[in-house]
């Protein structure tokens, strides 16, 4: 790979060693580790290049000296980095963001065939087009697009599938009685129909829903996917809030291990208070933002007004980005806050740390905030 498009592995590449994929890191080399030997991880790879399939692949919040590779823009953009041992992340790696000036260059040269190397291209800017990499939405997304790796890259366990099914069957209920109205819906069928819209394929069966939503071909499509990211953001947005309310509180403790000087301990006071406040007002941003299809929603299963639901489709794919902006960084925040400070740690640390992990929270919650596709 080429020197000049090398950068800096990820600050917390070697942690990822412990750790699967999450809402911004997709872990191939872990998959790699725990799955390498099996039939459907050499029979259905999420990359062609064994290079890009032993890598990793993360959301990186853009740094002062990173805008300038993508045009001076800011917010999220995708970061590939492909580990020198995928076996020790604390080697390091090579890494470039899609969309940086070289970029398809990099891919190429590490692709065997003039095929794959389309393949893998288009694979990455799939991948650009999603906010986090959620695995439910991602697994959908990929589908959508005609990308079908094997089941092992996708962490969803077997009980949150079951529970997020019945949550979409209580939330859309009301709208499968109304789709099918005069037609007989027992138990068993709901739950059959509710397994039908959480696929990525859509079925024939379906068609008195989008008769009833008044769309067609790729509206339809585009639509029924970014309900789906709703009714997941939704549902995953229960539990966050639980662990979100712990970690507000906990950041009020956080204090500097090495450091008594004043102005040091004045700015860690001051961004410990700006990150409480600004925490709780991005949550009801989200919830605003839900409230929107709570709305859409309940015009069309109460008031039986499709056009209302029609047009919040419509609109959903762009709001959906910004949601799954959102979600994502105060999702990053909850989970890297945990894994930093477990259950019964001290909320001391070294000034570097501390210093660190305060401007990635503030600068990630700053507004306004841009998903970048490349």
């Amino acid at each position: 790979m080429k020197q000049k498009h090398v950068h800096k592995p990820y600050r917390s590449l070697t942690a990822l060693n412990k750790t699967a994929s999450t809402t911004r890191v997709l872990n191939l080399a872990s998959v790699m580790h725990s799955h390498g030997a099996t039939p459907e991880h050499a029979a259905s790879p999420f990359f062609k290049s064994p290079l890009l399939n032993r890598g990793l692949v993360l959301k990186h919040r853009l740094r002062a000296d990173d805008p300038e590779l993508l045009g001076g823009q800011r917010g999220t953009a995708t970061k590939v980095i492909i580990p020198f041992d995928p076996r020790n992340l604390g080697a390091g790696g090579a890494s470039f963001l899609v969309g940086e000036k070289g970029w398809l260059d990099l891919v190429e040269e590490i692709s065997d065939t003039e095929e794959n190397f389309h393949r893998d291209r288009s694979m990455l800017e799939c991948l650009s087009e999603l906010p986090s990499f959620d695995p439910f939405l991602l697994r959908e997304h990929l589908r959508r697009k005609n990308f079908r790796p094997a089941d092992c890259y996708f962490t969803i366990s077997a009980s949150d599938r079951e529970q997020m099914r019945r949550f979409v069957q209580v939330e859309i209920g009301k709208l499968i009685q109304l789709a099918y109205a005069g037609q007989a819906v027992s138990e068993g069928s709901t739950v059959k129909l509710v397994e039908m819209l959480l696929a990525s394929d859509m079925d024939d069966r379906l068609e008195p829903l989008r008769l009833t939503l008044r769309l067609e071909g790729e509206a339809y499509r585009e639509g029924i996917f970014s309900w789906k990211g709703f009714l997941y953001y939704k549902w995953a947005l229960s539990d966050l809030m639980i662990s979100l309310r712990q970690v507000i509180t906990e950041i009020g403790k956080l204090e500097l291990a090495d450091s008594t000087s004043h102005e040091l301990n004045a700015f860690v006071h001051s961004s410990r208070s700006r990150l409480q406040v600004t925490i709780q007002r991005r949550c009801r941003d989200v919830a605003q933002t839900l409230q929107v299809y709570d709305e859409a929603f309940a015009k069309l299963t109460q008031a039986g007004d499709a056009v209302a639901f029609r047009d919040f489709l419509l609109s959903a794919p762009a709001m959906f980005l910004e949601l799954g902006e959102r979600v994502g960084m105060i999702s990053h925040i909850a989970s890297f806050w945990r894994y930093r400070f477990p259950p019964g740690a001290s909320f001391r640390a070294k000034s570097d740390d501390v210093l660190d992990l305060l401007q990635d929270f503030e600068t990630g919650l700053a507004q306004p905030t841009m998903y970048l596709a490349a």
